[in-house]
């Protein structure tokens, strides 16, 4: 099976060759209260076990801005199909203490710009920005915790290991119009991938361009999932190797 790596000399300059490992990238759109998000939760811990793959993450906002909402009973009633049908399908755990506590507070406030600057937060201070986001969804989606709580989001920095004041720093810093600002460059990625909404998923490929991948058809199948990003990421980073290949003349590579 192959690991996904590719390795190769870099030339860089006469007698001088390095070795490199080439990197795929793979470009993740979501958002902290997106269900099916959540729902890819363990296509996302499984693309970080791919050797060589990186994950870039980008907050979509879905609920930032004027569409912030809070929790009524009406919300209740629409997004608790999509739960059921998402643990059906994934296996993914909701907690009692969401489906009876947090889904009956009426006027909890869902605001995605908290729980995305905090995961740049960790990002910056730890790269840590992947577990911040599935401590949220965690925090949301079993223990029924209120993620646009500043307090919370700082809870759950210093469980993953983040000291406080490090983060309530940096929290603070990015919490406005910086991540307004990467609210905004996600929504314009997400245009011109021809994105529906949250999740979507790209690989870089070859040129730079982004290739969408559809994750529907691997929903509940973490493995096969797996197994087709080493493949995919191979073949990547094989052709980034073979395009950027530079032999001295009358040298070896």
């Amino acid at each position: 099976m192959s690991s996904g790596a590719v390795y190769g000399y870099a030339y860089v300059g006469p007698l001088i060759c390095i070795w490199t490992v080439l990197m795929t990238t793979l470009h993740y759109i979501y958002d902290p209260f997106c269900g099916w998000c959540y729902a890819a939760a363990p296509l996302v811990a499984a693309a970080r076990s791919v050797p060589h793959v990186n994950i870039a993450l980008h907050g979509g906002g879905m609920l930032a801005g004027a569409n912030r909402r809070t929790i009524t009973a009406d919300w209740r009633e629409h997004v608790m199909p999509h739960d059921k049908r998402i643990a059906q399908l994934t296996g993914q755990p909701f907690g009692e203490a969401y489906f009876d506590g947090l889904l009956r507070d009426i006027g909890a406030v869902m605001d995605s710009e908290q729980p995305i600057a905090a995961i740049l937060a960790a990002e910056e201070i730890s790269g840590l920005g992947l577990d911040m986001l599935e401590a949220a969804q965690e925090a949301h989606y079993v223990k029924g915790l209120r993620i646009a709580d500043p307090a919370v989001l700082a809870g759950l920095a210093t469980t993953l290991g983040i000291e406080a004041l490090a983060f309530r720093e940096a929290f603070d810093r990015f919490v406005g119009a910086a991540t307004h600002a990467h609210i905004g460059e996600t929504r314009a990625r997400l245009a011109n991938l021809g994105g529906r909404g949250f999740p979507t998923f790209a690989l870089e490929n070859t040129d730079g361009q982004l290739e969408p991948v559809d994750i529907g058809v691997w929903l509940g199948h973490a493995d096969e999932w797996r197994e087709f990003l080493l493949a995919r990421s191979a073949e990547i980073n094989q052709a980034n190797l073979d395009a950027s290949a530079s032999v001295p003349p009358g040298g070896q590579g």
